[in-house]
Parts: structure tokens; C-alpha cells; sequence
């Protein structure tokens, strides 16, 4: 069992750092009149995988050592926020995926013995939400405005006006920002319930978990 929880914890680990370094890259995919690149990245589409790694810990091993990939996974985007992003992006990324992951946690636990896909699915879309909310609040926040600037690093606002998912009326970019990175998530959520499935009964006759 050892064996199997050190996994999901490097298989978190692993998703973090790639979604870390992924989300420096646009999603350049052309759909219509609508260029993804402008709004969305590669690393909106590995980090909702995060969400499944919490949830399949959880129903194998329990929400307590779900707490501990999910911590390990926030060490990891501290470390690679530091090289890789802004002062005020680190922290609005480490938060929300802090906070996100743990209301995972507790949600999925409640639900965990109903229906198979009760769980997964209403965990992630909460805490997707909260992910995304604590995201776009801090790196908006105008009391981390000074940070990037303080530490020499350039500012990362996401105020500038910019057309509305690349089609519509401007709007500050953070908005087109929100929405695209709130849909993949709900398209994640629904996607994983496939492999979730699959790799829970796969779990099931491998791991005993007391709750």
C-alpha cells in the first residue's frame, strides 16, 4: 500500500510541475474566429487532472493521506512559482490550488458513499470553482500590485482591455481569462469521470481504507 500512495504522490507532483511549465504556452488552436492561444494555455488542460490524482487518493487511501499529496503538490508549485512566475501570480496560484484541493478533499468525503460518479464529479466542479475565483481575485488584488515591481520582476496585470474570449467586446483580459480557464475545467470534470471510473475499480481490490 506504501508503494501505491507514494505513486499518487509523485503521479501529483508530476502534474503540477507540468502543468507549472505548460502554462507558459499558448493553446494555439484555431477555432473559427476564435485563436484558444489568446485565452487558454496547454497547462489549463494537464491541471485539472490534479483534481482526479485528490479524488483517487482519496477514495484509496482516505481523505487524510489525500491531504498529504495535496500538500506535496503545493510545495512543488511554490518552488516552480518562484522561478517560473511573478510574486503576484505565485501567490494567487498557490492559494487557489491550496485551498481548491483541500475543499476537494472534504467535499468528496461527504459524498463518497453514493452514487460512483456523485463524488468526483461534484468535488471537482466546487472546488474548480473556488480555484478559479481565489485565482483571478489575488492576481487582481490591488494589494499585490507593488509585488512584482518590489521584487523586479515585470507586472503581470491582466487588466488590460482585450475583446471578450478574442470575439467580443472588450472587457479586461482577466474576465476572457476566467471563463475560458472555468470551461475547461468543467470539461475536465466530466471527462475524468471515464478514467476515474475505470481506475477505481482497479483501486478497489488493491487498497482498504478505514473512515
Amino acid at each position: 500500500m506504501l508503494a501505491r500512495f507514494l505513486a499518487a504522490i509523485a503521479a501529483m507532483v508530476a502534474i503540477v510541475a507540468a502543468s507549472n511549465i505548460l502554462v507558459q504556452y499558448p493553446f494555439a488552436v484555431q477555432l473559427g474566429p476564435v485563436n484558444l492561444g489568446d485565452i487558454l494555455t496547454w497547462g489549463a488542460w494537464t491541471y485539472p487532472v490534479a483534481f482526479l490524482i485528490t479524488d483517487l487518493t482519496n477514495r484509496a487511501f482516505g481523505p487524510a493521506k489525500a491531504r498529504i499529496a495535496v500538500l506535496a503538490g503545493f510545495a512543488v508549485a511554490v518552488i516552480l512559482s518562484i522561478y517560473l512566475a511573478t510574486p503576484r501570480i505565485a501567490i494567487a496560484s498557490g492559494s487557489a490550488f491550496l485551498l481548491a484541493q483541500l475543499l476537494d478533499v472534504s467535499v468528496f468525503h461527504r459524498l463518497r458513499d453514493g452514487a460512483w460518479w456523485k463524488a468526483p464529479m461534484f468535488s471537482s466542479l466546487v472546488s474548480s470553482a473556488l480555484d478559479t475565483m481565489i485565482f483571478f481575485s489575488l492576481a487582481m488584488a490591488p494589494v499585490f500590485a507593488g509585488l512584482d515591481t518590489m521584487f523586479g520582476r515585470e507586472d503581470s496585470s491582466l487588466a488590460f482591455p482585450a475583446p471578450f474570449l478574442a470575439v467580443g467586446p472588450e472587457v479586461p483580459l482577466w474576465v476572457s481569462l476566467a471563463f475560458g480557464d472555468f470551461l475547461v475545467k468543467l470539461l475536465l470534470t466530466v471527462l475524468m469521470l471515464a478514467p476515474y471510473k475505470t481506475l477505481r475499480g482497479w483501486l478497489a481490490g488493491r487498497s482498504t481504507v478505514a473512515v
